[in-house]
């Protein structure tokens, strides 16, 4: 009888242990695939839209400055607003370029900061 006490004794703490270490794995994959990897997606087009700017794009910065670029240099665009006045703006300002439509809901990430799918 103490024979399968000491068993079952020793038995439970690597069983626990088992299951803790598979519960952690289980939340490192739930944040990877539903934190992670989705602000990567967003990230990397963002970067994409911003290096694909061109001459005659509008653009919309994360200021909320809407404009149609004049000129495109390495790190930064020269944008023409409203009454012809051109403003020097980084490239990393712009949110949103001609191609994406602004909807409520892509206003509302904007104006939190985030960038729209």
């Amino acid at each position: 009888m103490n024979n399968s006490i000491i068993f079952l004794e020793g038995q439970a703490p690597g069983g626990m242990g088992g299951m803790n270490i598979l519960f952690i794995v289980a939340m490192i994959a739930i944040f990877y695939f539903f934190m992670i990897r989705p602000q990567n997606k967003k990230r990397k087009q963002l970067q994409e839209m911003r290096s694909n700017i061109k001459k005659g794009d509008a653009v919309i910065t994360i200021g909320g400055i809407h404009g149609k670029v004049a000129e495109v240099k390495e790190t930064n665009i020269i944008l023409q607003v409203e009454g012809g006045v051109k403003l020097k703006v980084e490239k990393s300002a712009v949110s949103l370029d001609s191609s994406t439509q602004l909807t409520d809901e892509t206003a509302e990430q904007v104006a939190m900061g985030n960038t729209p799918k």
